[in-house]
């Protein structure tokens, strides 16, 4: 055999390896997205979970497809949920309200979820330990936050007497903040009054009636701050809960960090930007072959401060130098 045959035979051998690796990174993996918003709003969520899976090695246009789908409310989205299905993706990431609807459709494929509420309450999972079917993901209702959100009020602002929880009743995590809300407030010697806001429109809000009716009766109640329970349809209103509070100057708080963005005071909570981060962890194990039964669900593990400067300025109160210090966001 001549050399440079044998050089040429090598140098085709050598190369087969990396074909057959290149060929498999080329294999390309689909999920879907079903959010809860409008297609031409930036999600942040859905920004997090992307980096999340840009951390393990998943890139759009090289090995992942991600669809997207969008739900403006329980109206719509079964009807989204189906479209979505159409798709046939491998895995499928709901924010919020909207697995309620992949529930209601049944669906078969692999599903991770971030949730505002227990999902044992609405049938999602068999246990928080071992989910059993095929659902999972995270929740970022931590019941035990809920008071000490009233408790960084009181220490904040020590002449705090009576304060409103605005909540949306149909929420599933409602029962269980109202009830902590309740205990804290009692522990510190505060009132507290309870005022729902009950319309079931998520985005967008078409009826505010009832809100404006909850705000008036805040104001004829006296209170002197401002709980608000968070939920995917309580943020669609949270500019015009800020704008309120900033007129009848009530000190508001609550649990999500866009809620300060939005003009809250202050908010105290689980960072769900960092848990949607964190659902890619769910997704990259389920394209590698674990099933979602065997994969826990799991409480937040991550806290977030925001105050917002600017609103503390508005309402006449300054902010003490030892509560800016532990802030995660300051917004001037």
């Amino acid at each position: 055999m001549r050399r440079r045959d044998f050089i040429s035979i090598l140098g085709a051998a050598s190369a087969f390896p990396l074909t057959a690796r290149a060929q498999q990174r080329e294999r390309v993996r689909r999920i879907a997205w079903l959010g809860a918003g409008r297609a031409d709003e930036p999600s942040p969520y859905l920004e997090s979970l992307r980096a999340g899976l840009g951390e393990l090695g998943w890139s759009e246009g090289r090995n992942l497809t991600i669809g997207r789908f969008w739900a403006s409310g329980l109206d719509n989205v079964e009807a989204v949920g189906r479209e979505l299905l159409a798709s046939d993706p491998e895995v499928i990431v709901a924010q919020e309200f909207t697995v309620l609807g992949l529930r209601s459709l049944k669906v078969t494929k692999p599903v991770v979820f971030g949730f505002s509420g227990d999902p044992l309450d609405v049938q999602l999972v068999q246990s928080w330990a071992r989910p059993g079917g095929n659902f999972t993901g995270m929740s970022y209702l931590a019941i035990e936050l809920v008071g000490k959100r009233i408790e960084l009020l009181k220490e904040w602002l020590p002449q705090t007497r009576r304060i409103a929880v605005l909540a949306r009743p149909q929420h599933p995590g409602e029962p269980l903040e109202r009830k902590a809300s309740e205990e804290a407030a009692a522990k510190l010697g505060l009132e507290l009054s309870y005022f729902p806001y009950a319309s079931r429109s998520f985005l967008p809000a078409r009826d505010l009636s009832d809100l404006e009716t909850a705000f008036r009766a805040i104001v004829a109640d006296r209170c002197d701050a401002l709980v608000v329970f968070p939920d995917s349809a309580m943020y669609e209103i949270s500019d015009r809960v800020a704008r309120f509070a900033l007129d009848t100057k009530l000190p508001s708080v609550s649990g999500w960090s866009s809620f300060a963005n939005k003009g809250l005071l202050v908010t105290y909570g689980p960072n769900v930007r960092a848990l949607y981060r964190s659902l890619a962890g769910y997704v990259d194990r389920i394209l590698r072959g674990t099933a979602p039964a065997d994969l826990p669900f799991q409480a937040p593990t991550t806290l977030y401060l925001a105050i917002n400067q600017k609103t503390a300025k508005a309402i006449g109160i300054d902010v003490p130098p030892t509560l800016l210090a532990r802030a995660d966001e300051v917004i001037e």
